[in-house]
């Protein structure tokens, strides 16, 4: 594991946060994940990096405080840890988060606690989320395996063999198998880039989404939206790939618009709960009806965080024939399940406008950019789904058939 741990951490360095000479870089790391967090810090600093502050989250712990502090503690978040994330900004912040997330965490706890905590946070790195959603600093996920998280995914394995396995398939899914995993990375970026830019010349202004499973939708695209993925740049022109794996090419909706039915196909994992088996209905863009058969109260908390989170703020295109969904795995979390889906997200949006880094923030509300203090992916891909664009002037194009691109 010691040369795995290497190369991933180079990986991450070299294509996830693209550390350049006096970057400022912040890792915060689940402890499993401190092999890996550890090498990336060595790695950060023979990029030339400035300075590495490296800080370690501990799940256990976050449950116990969850099951003993009280509501107004828990949303009473310290101006220090507020103030961390907060001060960074600019062209040479760059942060690595390394998770490691036990699906079941929060099992048992009051889900109107971990909203209320959720959405204080959110309040309190207000300034964090921003810079990050505007691409205004760099920013990158990846995972490691822990005990928990490989025996939901694999439960009939002892826990060892199934840490074992799980890695086996971040490795795969990383492309850390690859002979040469640096260029694997560049050659897929390549040819997402060419996707991407077959997109941005059909100048779509809705997508229409049908699939067996119940999902029957259309939504539309705000003036000036584009496509993006696999490799995005700052504002300042630095590159960056913000989840590690990827696979999603993704735009904004134009808040105000989608009508019809979508339907969850795989379940979602948020804050430590699973919701399963779910749907939501939107009329002009508002979130009207949902349903879940489990997880219910946890759905309707994100729905309910605020007015943006009853609209949708990304849009998300992923084959089902992709290195991750045959895999033909569950992985019970969202930075690989919506890398083998398409999906939407509720809450806030990217800011993908021509000219966003411009404008004023009344400009892009205008325009149906959403805001929201939550930005919850949800998958929705199936191996019949069928999208279709509309262009400006009224063409159908078709962008999937079978679930996958047809291009």
């Amino acid at each position: 594991m010691k040369s795995t741990i290497r190369r991933y951490a180079k990986l991450m360095v070299k294509i996830g946060a693209c550390v350049r000479k006096d970057d400022d870089v912040l890792i915060v790391s689940s402890l499993e994940g401190a092999p890996l967090a550890q090498a990336i810090t060595e790695y950060c600093y023979k990029a030339k990096a400035k300075r590495v502050t490296l800080v370690y989250s501990d799940e256990k712990a976050s449950r116990l405080h969850f099951l003993y502090q009280d509501e107004a503690t828990l949303t009473d978040i310290p101006s220090w840890e507020a103030e961390m994330k907060n001060s960074y900004k600019g062209k040479h912040a760059v942060t690595i988060r390394i998770l490691t997330e036990d699906p079941h965490l929060y099992d048992g706890i009051d889900p109107r606690k971990v909203a209320a905590r959720s959405r204080a946070t959110h309040k309190a790195l207000a300034e964090y989320y921003d810079n990050a959603m505007a691409n205004k600093i760099r920013w990158t996920l990846c995972a490691v395996p822990g005990e928990e998280w490989a025996k939901t995914v694999f439960p009939d394995l002892s826990p060892s063999k199934a840490v074992a396995r799980l890695w086996d398939l971040i490795i795969k899914s990383m492309r850390l198998d690859e002979k040469d995993c640096i260029k694997a990375w560049q050659d897929f970026q390549a040819k997402s880039l060419e996707r991407i830019e077959k997109l941005n010349s059909m100048n779509l202004k809705q997508l229409r989404y049908r699939n067996s499973l119940g999902t029957d939708f259309t939504v539309g695209l705000p003036e000036g939206a584009y496509f993006s993925g696999a490799k995005e740049y700052t504002v300042y022109g630095a590159p960056f790939c913000a989840n590690m794996p990827t696979e999603e090419i993704f735009t904004l909706p134009d808040k105000n618009t989608g009508n019809g039915r979508i339907v969850a196909s795989m379940p979602l994992v948020h804050n430590g709960t699973v919701i399963e088996n779910f749907w939501i209905s939107l009329k002009d863009g508002v979130i009207v009806d949902f349903n879940a058969e489990k997880g219910y109260e946890t759905l309707k908390n994100i729905i309910e965080t605020d007015e943006g989170s009853r609209h949708l703020g990304e849009i998300a295109l992923v084959q089902y024939d992709s290195p991750i969904q045959n895999l033909n795995t569950l992985f019970y979390n969202t930075l690989f399940d919506e890398n083998a889906s398409c999906h939407f997200a509720i809450g806030e949006a990217y800011p993908l406008i021509r000219g966003a880094e411009k404008m004023t923030r009344e400009q892009l509300d205008a325009l149906g950019v959403n805001r929201s203090g939550e930005h919850v992916d949800f998958m929705i891909g199936t191996p019949d789904l069928s999208i279709t664009g509309i262009s400006a002037d009224g063409a159908e194009i078709p962008i999937f058939r079978n679930g996958n691109f047809c291009f």
